[in-house]
Parts: C-alpha cells; sequence; structure tokens
C-alpha cells in the first residue's frame, strides 16, 4: 500500500509539472523590459507584447531572427514537454491502481521505473534550460549599454516549479520498485516458519 501510495504522489506531482511547463511555455512574460517609465516590453518564447495601459502582442514570424536563448529554450521546452507526454502514458501503464499488465507484475514494475526515469530526464531538462535562459538574459543586460532595463519575468519561475515537481514526481515513480523488492522479501521471510512446524506433526 505504501508503494502504491508513493506511486500516486509521484504521479500527480508530474502532472503538475508538466502542467507547469507547458504554461511558462505559451506565457510571454520570459524577459521584460522598461522603456521610461510607463512602457513595458514582454518578450516570450512565442510572441511579443508592448505597451503601457493596454498592450499589444504580435507572434514571432522569423524563426533564424529570434536571439539565440530565445530559440535554444524553446527547442528544449518542447522536448520536455513531450518526454512528460509520453512518462505520463508509461506510467499510468505501469502504476499499480491501474489494470494494464495485471498478469506481469515484474514487466508492470519495470514499465512504472521507466515513466518515472523520463519524468525526471524531462524536469532536468527544463530546470537546465530555465537557469541558463536566466543567465544569457543577466549576461546581456550586464553587456548592453541602452537605456532599456531587461530583466526575466514570471514566466522563469514558473518554468522553475514546473521543473522541480517534474523531477520530484520522476523520483518517487523510480523509487517504487525498490519498495517493491523489499515488501516481497519480507513476505518471504514470514512465510519461511510457518511451513516448518507442520512437518513436526508428521
Amino acid at each position: 500500500m505504501a508503494s502504491s501510495g508513493l506511486q500516486l504522489l509521484g504521479y500527480f506531482l508530474s502532472l503538475i509539472g508538466l502542467a507547469a511547463t507547458v504554461a511558462a511555455t505559451l506565457m510571454v512574460q520570459w524577459k521584460k523590459q522598461y522603456q521610461g517609465k510607463t512602457y513595458r516590453i514582454y518578450d516570450g518564447l512565442w510572441m511579443s507584447c508592448g505597451g503601457d495601459e493596454r498592450t499589444t502582442c504580435e507572434f514571432h514570424q522569423y524563426l533564424l531572427k529570434l536571439p539565440s536563448e530565445v530559440q535554444a529554450t524553446r527547442a528544449v521546452m518542447l522536448v520536455s514537454i513531450f518526454l512528460s507526454s509520453v512518462a505520463l502514458m508509461v506510467s499510468t501503464v505501469g502504476m499499480k491502481c491501474t489494470r494494464f499488465m495485471d498478469d506481469k507484475a515484474e514487466a508492470k514494475s519495470t514499465v512504472a521505473m521507466i515513466g518515472g526515469i523520463m519524468f525526471v530526464v524531462a524536469g532536468l531538462l527544463t530546470i537546465t534550460m530555465t537557469s541558463l535562459y536566466v543567465k544569457m538574459i543577466v549576461k546581456i543586460s550586464y553587456e548592453s549599454h541602452s537605456l532599456q532595463s531587461a530583466e526575466f519575468g514570471n514566466a522563469v519561475f514558473v518554468s522553475w516549479a514546473g521543473g522541480f515537481f517534474t523531477t520530484a514526481g520522476g523520483a518517487f515513480l523510480s523509487c517504487r520498485r525498490c519498495s517493491k523488492a523489499q515488501a516481497g522479501s519480507i513476505s518471504s521471510n514470514h512465510l519461511l516458519p510457518t511451513t516448518q512446524p507442520k512437518s513436526n506433526y508428521v
């Protein structure tokens, strides 16, 4: 039961992480700049917005003209979302609370562990790429001599949270195999004393 509970906890943490990663990828507030006191510019992975009280947004039309940090972040975030989506389906098949592969307990355990490892890889990709994006933004702001002050926005924090949740959930799903092995050894040791006394009555 403890193993099944850890599975459910890891599954829901990974699901929250995937949702946060998707939300961060679609958000426009990856980088924000200020021109003067009121005019704000927000740059996302897919569009840019700017204005005073009312902002207008437009999609990035030319991929090759985008900054390198935007292109790299967009690509890695999409890979992370794809891995998490596949891991979600794989973990569903391998979890104890589902009825898939009930007649193959060992294979089902391995499938759940593979799904957990995929979640961990996806979460680490998100955390690493987001950190590199922040590093690049900070470096650009220090090297820039313009009057525009650039800083990272709220999407960065959402992305970090999504990566941590996904990694934590995948770790719980991956550890399920160890807890199952411990439970199996305890049950087998418990059965040994019950078989020996019966032979003394013969």
